[in-house]
């Protein structure tokens, strides 16, 4: 198992950055573009246990999984959402999002991702794995929301 984590502090209002994580299809591809479907199966009331079919699509491939929430939590100050799936039937993936309101237009961004290998001939790939996909995810999260409330106080 290997686990990556980025913090970043990101120049918008806590809601903003929250909508790209818990927002449909259209909010979630400003921030992850090649997801080309997020379509709940079920739905819980208390969100935690609702399961969303994903797919992820890479060149002429695509991938499909259940999302699965594992963690949530919403307030004014801190937001945190832990979802879990089964990539290719070889990892096991889990990723956090967790936010906390730092003044009404900073909030800081804790992401964390962790791969287990569901099989034991994946897990030398994991020695050789390396935090880009992180950082890079992080810098277009705080990208996209910085640009679009730039754009909100220039309308």
């Amino acid at each position: 198992m290997k686990t990556w984590k980025q913090d970043v502090v990101i120049q918008a209002p806590i809601e903003q950055v929250w909508h790209y994580f818990e927002g449909g299809l259209a909010e979630r591809q400003k921030i992850m573009p090649n997801v080309t479907k997020h379509e709940p199966l079920a739905v819980t009331e208390k969100t935690v246990g609702s399961v969303y079919r994903q797919a992820y699509q890479k060149g002429n491939r695509t991938e499909e999984y259940d999302v699965h929430i594992t963690e949530y939590y919403n307030s004014c100050e801190k937001k945190r959402l832990e979802e879990k799936y089964i990539l290719g039937g070889i990892f096991e993936i889990t990723t956090r999002y967790e936010m906390e309101k730092l003044d009404e237009s900073k909030v800081q961004m804790t992401y964390t991702m962790t791969n287990k290998p569901l099989k034991w001939y994946v897990k030398p790939f994991l020695f050789f794995a390396s935090h880009k996909v992180v950082d890079t995810f992080v810098k277009v999260v705080k990208t996209v929301a910085e640009q679009e409330t730039a754009a909100e106080r220039i309308n």
